[in-house]
């Protein structure tokens, strides 16, 4: 949750109202914590253990993706956020290229996002990572609808992959080591 304080407030420096809406956020963050609870919300830990990012997948939206677009066919990613202090790590693109190997271990062609209709410069974040804008929704309940999909193969960093472990607390109790993904 720090970290979405963090990205809201940074977004906003940004000249983004993502996220700043007090009722989408309510809901965003109540559909956040039970992510969490579910078990499909993971993160990213520094050397010292710090949560340097997080990313959350879920079911698909069914505001924006419809049977057409075959969505068993896709990974659907959520709630990317980077932390400040690993901003220019390429951390992002680090973890996007793990939920495409995760979807296509899971026999997937897709990973798919939905973000803000009006934050552009995520938009080219993302075409920048080989995502290709599908189309936009807009429905009048829902502020994000800019769809996107790159294929499971299209890999920005594929020679730097994220070591996939236990959590720190765990790998401190239980002596385990991370294993590479």
């Amino acid at each position: 949750m720090a970290l979405r304080t963090e990205a809201e407030s940074w977004l906003g420096s940004k000249g983004t109202d993502q996220w700043s809406d007090p009722e989408t956020g309510a809901k965003a963050i109540t559909k956040w914590r039970a992510s969490i609870d579910e078990g499909r919300a993971w993160v990213v830990e520094g050397d010292a253990g710090a949560i340097l990012a997080t990313v959350s997948r879920g079911p698909v939206d069914r505001d924006f993706w419809t049977d057409d677009d075959h969505p068993e066919s896709a990974l659907y990613l959520y709630k990317l956020i980077v932390g400040r202090s690993a901003a220019g790590r390429r951390l992002g693109e680090r973890i996007v290229d793990w939920t495409s190997r995760l979807a296509a271990t899971e026999g997937r062609d897709w990973v798919r996002i939905d973000t803000w209709r009006t934050n552009l410069g995520l938009h080219s974040y993302y075409e920048r990572l080989g995502f290709t804008h599908v189309r936009t929704e807009a429905p009048a309940h829902r502020l994000s609808g800019w769809l996107a999909q790159r294929p499971v193969h299209a890999l920005s960093l594929p020679e730097t992959p994220l070591m996939v472990g236990q959590p720190s607390r765990e790998r401190h109790r239980e002596g385990a080591v991370p294993n590479p993904r």
